[in-house]
């Protein structure tokens, strides 16, 4: 069996509003996959029930062919949610130790301590003790107690520091090599242009992009080219004038022109005899992607 996740014209409707609109895709074995999208999207309630905590009003989830609250499933599952919330009055070890149990084949306290840099003194301490960095860890390696098969993230890494998140996706990566399946929200762009496989785009509660991080920037429609020239203001005055130029700015000693046609632009370089160097074509960043494909959705609206 591939197929880990199945969302079937799934709609969550509050109070006569569509939180989520008639939703549907599926994830195979092995992939890691972000969701993304605006406050309000409908990525948090869209994981609330993948995690069987909120029922679709309508359409149907499956994960593993079976309903989320099936008991096989919650076995095979573990999550991070954005919000940490532990236990009090029992230390981290005895916390891990208490979840372990509840799972036929849980890790080891030793592959939790490698995969999360939990350490000795954290294990010692109780949880309504641990610093805001410490519990997320702890959270971390709650969601890994049970060796799930899928695992579903829901802004982990909020409140992170720098070191902690290039550890925390350090662990990520090996997890995905080791098979598991991988499913997260952020807003941290480049953490889902870094990491995920896939991305979902979720914009008003529908799916507007589905594909690779490459492929969802390939729907840019405007690109860029970059390059140093010795006379940056000169060359500026000649491209600036031709309709294939969108813009053209400075940036880092550098020269970029958006256009809709890097080949016209590239000609146009040689045609004009800017003396320019260094070129190079930006195919774009995520980030601006998600804002083109989500104002064209409003505007398709």
């Amino acid at each position: 069996m591939n197929e880990i996740v199945n969302v079937q014209n799934v709609s969550k409707t509050f109070h006569d509003k569509k939180a989520v609109s008639n939703v549907s895709f599926s994830i195979e074995k092995g992939e890691v996959v972000a969701i993304l999208g605006p406050n309000g999207a409908g990525k948090t309630t869209t994981i609330s029930m993948l995690l069987g905590l909120l029922h679709p009003s309508e359409g149907e989830i499956n994960l593993f062919q079976l309903a989320p609250s099936d008991k096989k499933v919650r076995e095979k599952i573990g999550t991070m949610l954005q919000e940490v919330s532990v236990m009090n009055g029992l230390k981290v070890k005895e916390l891990l130790e208490l979840i372990r149990n509840y799972y036929p084949n849980p890790l080891s306290l030793d592959e939790l301590i490698q995969l999360t840099g939990l350490t000795e003194a954290d294990l010692k301490t109780r949880a309504e003790k641990l610093s805001g960095g410490q519990k997320r860890r702890l959270s971390f390696a709650l969601a890994l107690s049970g060796n799930p098969d899928l695992i579903i993230l829901d802004e982990p890494t909020v409140g992170m520091d720098i070191t902690s998140r290039n550890r925390f996706w350090k662990t990520i990566n090996e997890l995905a090599q080791k098979g598991k399946t991988i499913i997260f929200t952020t807003h941290y762009l480049q953490e889902a242009d870094d990491i995920a496989k896939r991305i979902l785009l979720f914009h008003n509660g529908s799916i507007i992009a589905d594909g690779t991080p490459a492929e969802i920037k390939a729907k840019l429609t405007k690109q860029s080219v970059s390059f140093t020239s010795e006379n940056a203001t000169q060359s500026i005055k000649k491209l600036i004038k031709h309709d294939v130029v969108n813009h053209i700015y400075q940036k880092n000693n550098r020269l970029i022109v958006q256009t809709e046609d890097t080949d016209a632009v590239l000609a146009l370089l040689f045609e004009e005899k800017v003396g320019a160097s260094q070129i190079q074509i930006d195919n774009g960043k995520l980030e601006e992607a998600f804002e083109q494909l989500t104002q064209n959705h409003r505007e398709a609206m």
